[in-house]
């Protein structure tokens, strides 16, 4: 079981949305130390600010995900301090939302930096001392969208399928090498935090709140569970995938549960 209490917890894309409730959520369980790297400057200032007032210590960075060498920098400040970090979100991630010919080269190159080669750097370089005191937590933010293909997400989406294969094989490093370190990746549906505004959500599959997804991860962290999948029709996608035909199984996703007309509307946010 992974324990909050007296552990230091860094936490990227943590100044609003689902990172910032996770941030409250460690502190609540008692972590020593939680670290907030995000890229909006203004809301790590707020947050710390309201945070230290209640008496947390936390640390803020700002740290752009798509840029390795800023991840690194982080990273190489918070082990000067000698700070060691115990669990590790990967959360920090960004959504276009257009049909791909409308993609620009800098959107293709921003998305997979930061949705998945962010995350692999970011657990890169706390990987090597989680295995080294034989104990460590990796939790990373994938999506639906990486079990299932839909119009105006085809960056979107192959980045988290290539977040998923990713992460379970990293799972599968760790746990072949009997390193103690557990990974939990987490395939949540649209998420009301504003990153998906305009969203139609499909027949069966509401809009989650921040405040449940949150509490869906946490409890799979402290259980060590591997995988996270919410809401619970989208724990049907891979077993429908597996037993229909293709074609059959677009007509159910797309006409008869609506998936393909999820993004019609969607504006998301700046």
């Amino acid at each position: 079981m992974t324990k909050f209490k007296r552990r230091t917890v860094l936490i990227t894309g943590s100044a609003a949305g689902i990172g910032r409730l996770m941030v409250t959520e460690c502190l609540h369980l008692g972590a020593r130390q939680v670290i907030l790297w995000d890229i909006n400057e203004e809301g790590l200032a707020s947050a710390k600010a309201t945070l230290s007032d209640q008496g947390y210590d936390v640390i803020t960075d700002v740290v752009d995900m798509s840029q390795l060498q800023q991840i690194q920098d982080a990273a190489n400040r918070l082990k000067e301090a000698d700070i060691t970090v115990d669990i590790l979100f990967n959360n920090a991630g960004i959504v276009v939302g257009k049909t791909f010919e409308e993609h620009t080269h800098m959107d293709i190159d921003r998305t997979i930096d930061i949705n998945v080669k962010g995350l692999m750097h970011a657990a890169l370089e706390f990987l090597p001392a989680m295995i080294q005191q034989r104990e460590g937590h990796v939790i990373n933010i994938a999506s639906a969208a990486g079990l299932i293909a839909n119009p105006k997400m085809s960056v979107y989406a192959s980045s988290k399928w290539a977040v998923i294969g990713w992460s379970e094989s990293l799972r599968l490093e760790m746990e072949k090498d009997n390193t103690g370190v557990q990974i939990t990746t987490v395939m949540p549906g649209y998420i009301d935090t504003g990153m998906f505004d305009g969203v139609r959500p499909p027949l069966l599959t509401p809009v989650l709140t921040p405040e449940f997804i949150v509490e869906k991860i946490i409890e799979a962290v402290q259980q060590n569970k591997t995988i996270v999948q919410e809401p619970l029709m989208v724990k049907s996608v891979p077993i429908l995938k597996g037993i229909l035909p293709p074609k059959v199984f677009d007509f159910v996703a797309g006409k008869i549960f609506g998936v393909h007309n999820t993004m019609d509307q969607f504006t998301g946010r700046e």
